[in-house]
């Protein structure tokens, strides 16, 4: 038997295991509404399943609903962290914990539409290992981020060796050969979208509409989008490093050539002028420039410290749901 006629006997028998990750921080208000829409949709599909709802150390009553709700629906799993590790490590902790043919990973604030989970669910069938949303426009979004994301997606690309399309997100489905990849990686500054691009497979990607928020507001400002951007440029590309380097290159080669410009001048038509002025423009231009440098160096460093030490990537308070 095929792989494709192996995957479409499990959707026709429906006992294709799926597993859902779902990262969850300060969302009381919507998890108890989406949590019985996606057990209606995931239902649909198999009945063998389970929706893994990783509790990001909210400080709402997030947790309480999740524990309400293991016991009100069947399937439902509860992974409480012991504080806030931010959405990359939420993740890895519910893709360390599932143990389904597929895994679809999905935010818990209906910004991502449940009726594409089919889609994903066909598309794996005809023999995709990963098949992912992307969004089809940004026009929600103000014109900066607009512009610093379209930035940070051509940097990715040119300056690493990873092709990471523009709007995709983190979610999308992936077959469990996959998810056991991503378990090998050991890297404590996780950059989710840069590991999804490094373990390759085939994959495909399906255009979506954003949807509104049902309530709050996003916990993803401008720093911790920044953040980000840093951790995936660092964790895949060295250019940064090797840019510095050219341009300590180039200014050191200018400084040569005016050097001898100025010692030529004073041995052929002498110099009376102090120069005081070229002095402190050079000084501060160069200064400027080490600074710099020294802030990317550090960037660097700064993620060999935080490996090296190697602690936990993160604590478990409560596990519910898992035998």
């Amino acid at each position: 038997m095929d792989q494709h006629s192996a995957r479409q006997t499990l959707i026709d028998n429906k006992t294709l295991f799926i597993s859902c990750v779902v990262p969850v921080y300060n969302e009381a208000a919507n998890i108890e509404t989406f949590v019985k829409a996606l057990h209606a949709t995931i239902a649909q599909a198999s009945s063998q399943f389970e929706l893994i709802l990783i509790d990001d150390g909210s400080k709402d009553d997030t947790l309480r609903h999740i524990i309400e709700l293991t016991h009100a629906l069947n399937n439902i799993k509860l992974i409480s962290l012991s504080r806030n590790f931010g959405k990359e490590v939420a993740l890895t902790a519910g893709i360390d914990h599932a143990i389904g043919d597929v895994i679809i990973l999905i935010d818990a604030d209906f910004q991502h539409p449940l009726d594409i989970i089919p889609t994903f669910i066909s598309e794996w069938v005809s023999g995709y290992d990963m098949v992912y949303a992307v969004r089809k426009d940004r026009e929600a979004e103000s014109f900066m981020k607009r512009k610093a994301s379209q930035l940070f997606y051509f940097l990715m690309n040119k300056f690493s060796q990873l092709e990471i399309q523009d709007g995709a997100g983190d979610f999308r489905l992936m077959d469990k050969k996959l998810v056991q990849a991503l378990k090998t990686f050991p890297e404590r500054t996780r950059f989710m979208k840069g590991l999804y691009a490094f373990i390759g497979f085939q994959t495909k990607a399906i255009p979506y509409e954003v949807q509104k928020r049902s309530s709050g507001k996003s916990r993803f400002g401008f720093s911790k989008l920044t953040e980000l951007a840093l951790n995936g440029i660092t964790s895949f590309s060295d250019i940064p490093l090797r840019i510095w380097s050219l341009i300590g290159f180039f200014i050191s080669f200018i400084s040569l050539i005016y050097a001898i410009y100025i010692i030529a001048e004073t041995l052929i038509v002498g110099n009376d002028l102090p120069g005081y002025p070229t002095l402190i423009v050079a000084i501060m231009f160069l200064g400027g420039i080490q600074l710099l440098s020294i802030g990317i160096l550090g960037e660097y460093i700064a993620r060999i410290f935080t490996e090296v030490k190697n602690r936990p990537l993160y604590l478990i308070k409560m596990k519910k749901g898992f035998d």
